[in-house]
Order: C-alpha cells, then structure tokens, then sequence
C-alpha cells in the first residue's frame, strides 16, 4: 500500500478495525432511475450502516458489469446522464452524509474529460478516490501522478487469475483497499460468493496488503459477516440496485440495513 498520503477510506478502514469490524462499501449507480433519487438512495445508504459509498459512472461498454447493473446504467444513459452530474451527485450526497465517496469509473470518460481536470473536480465535489476496473497499474501513470498530487484514493482491482508479481504491483499502487474480485465472471448476485475469494486474499496479504475488500456476488448479511471473517470490507452492487429498482429508496434502504447486520463487531 502506498503509505504518504492519508487515505480517508483508509483511515476510517483503521478506525472499523480498532473496533472489531471491517467495511460494508455499497454501490449504486448515478442517475438511475434519475439523478435525484440516485442521490436520495445513496444518502440512505449510509444512513441504514453503509460505511463507504461506491458510485458507479455511466458507460456504454460495462464490461465487467452484470445484467442488473448494466441495464440500470443503460437507463440513467437514456435519462440523459452526462459526466458532470457524478461530481454534482458526489458534492450532493457529501453535503448530507460523512462517509468517504468513491467514484467507480471505466477509464476512457477520465480520458476524455482530462484525467487532472478529472482529479481536480472530483476533489472539489468532496470525493475520496476512484476505483477503475479497467485500468491496470502498470498503464496508470498519468493517473498515478494525479491521484498522488490532489491525495485521491485509486483502488484497483485483484482477480484470482492475476499472478504474484501482477498482485504485488497492484498492492504496491492501490491506496484505500484492493478490489478483491470474488469470481472470474462479471458482476451479479450468487447464492454462493466464490470459494476464490478466501485463497486470493491471502495472496494479497502475502503481497503486502493490509487493506483487502472482496466484492462481485454478495447479496446476504450471512455472506457479508462469511466474507468480513477474512477480508477488510464486503463490497455489495446488484443486490442494493435491484433493490432501488423495485421498491424505490425505500427497498434500497431496507436492504442495506438488513445487509448491515452481518457486520458484526
């Protein structure tokens, strides 16, 4: 982990500890179904026991992304999505809320928009950092430089398919948490998290890591408290977006309460 500049994540990651327990982290996308209640929804995660927020950006090739989450991002794309309403949505939810922001981004919308502009704006909006599922360390450099000059997080992800020297240099360039992806598959509830996750965590930690958060696949407080039994934190997406599909902010509310309850001290 690259240890000179503060991780917000990271520090509230250390204050969880020292009480016992690790991070829920709950994704959403912006703008679905709009952006307004993408935000209200966001807002209640956290106020229902989600420790750190990941919202996802848009995109029209969602490659790692499943079938629930591609289709609410396609909609918040139809509804007229554009870049700037994640940093509004950001600034939002921070004006309301305390827990650390993450931005979930494809990398080619940070190219686009200029990736120190990028930096620049989402620092501005109160956010904590980015986790890019396409982006590697080795081809990061510009974003390295970026994340490093404005003290943004940068989460990448670890798959357990990567090699040793490809899980070290991940660790070594992440800072807030590793991305441990559960399965080789794309994103989605299962009725079983991946066995695969257990063994690739304890890769990470005898890559040095000491901040590991496992998501892809987990939809239940009993896979939450199996999967905060070795890793830092428990990263939740489908479950709470099919959630916020059917039942509004209200469903989205009520699932991240129950999903908080298997984060046990």
């Amino acid at each position: 982990m690259t240890a000179a500049i503060e991780s917000s994540v990271g520090a509230l990651l250390a204050e969880r500890r020292a009480a016992g327990r690790g991070l829920l982290v709950g994704y959403l996308p912006v703008g679905f179904p709009d952006l307004a209640t993408s935000i209200d929804a966001a807002v209640a995660l956290v106020e229902n026991g989600v420790d750190v927020l990941e919202l996802g950006l848009p995109y029209s090739d969602p490659v790692i992304d499943g079938p629930v989450i591609q289709a609410a991002t396609q909609r918040a794309l139809a509804g007229g999505f554009r870049l700037r309403h994640g940093f509004e949505a950001v600034a939002a939810v921070r004006s309301r809320v305390a827990a650390p922001v993450l931005l979930m981004t494809y990398w080619n919308p940070v190219m686009q928009y200029g990736v120190e502009r990028f930096a620049d704006d989402l620092v501005s909006a109160g956010g904590a950092g980015l986790i890019t599922p396409d982006l590697i360390p080795d081809e990061a450099g510009e974003w390295l430089a970026a994340s490093d000059r404005t003290g943004l997080d940068r989460v990448f992800l670890a798959a357990p398919s990567s090699s040793p020297e490809r899980l070290a240099n991940t660790v070594r360039h992440s800072r807030g948490f590793v991305y441990a992806v559960s399965t080789m598959g794309i994103t989605g509830a299962r009725a079983d998290v991946d066995r695969a996750a257990r063994g690739l965590v304890g890769r990470l930690r005898e890559a040095g890591s000491d901040a590991a958060c496992v998501g892809i696949g987990i939809s239940t407080p009993e896979q939450v408290r199996e999967v905060l039994e070795y890793a830092d934190g428990a990263i939740v997406g489908s479950a709470l977006v099919s959630a916020l599909a059917e039942g509004g902010v209200g469903g989205a509310a009520a699932t991240a309460a129950r999903l908080a309850s298997g984060v046990v001290a």
